[in-house]
């Protein structure tokens, strides 16, 4: 999957979502609301046009290709952080 130039912020979003599989829970280490988290994450699969979760009223599930992303995304941020 080749990666577009990508908002650390939607980043960022995605992999504590990952890491949480819960959207509420990341709003919280996020220090951001559930509503606005969702949406970084939707934005996110708008953008590389990729499902990444399966998601219900009771569980947050990665897809293979989320699960494939994570290991990019986990790369992606810390280098998008650093000075260039």
């Amino acid at each position: 999957m080749s990666i577009p130039n990508l908002d650390p912020d939607l980043l960022r979003a995605f992999v504590v979502v990952a890491e949480r599989l819960s959207f509420t829970r990341a709003a919280e280490q996020l220090n951001r609301t559930q509503a606005a988290v969702s949406l970084q994450v939707k934005r996110l699969e708008e953008r590389i046009e990729t499902i990444l979760f399966r998601r219900s009223t009771a569980r947050v599930e990665l897809t293979a290709a989320g699960e494939g992303f994570l290991i990019d995304a986990r790369r992606l941020v810390p280098a998008l952080d650093s000075p260039r």
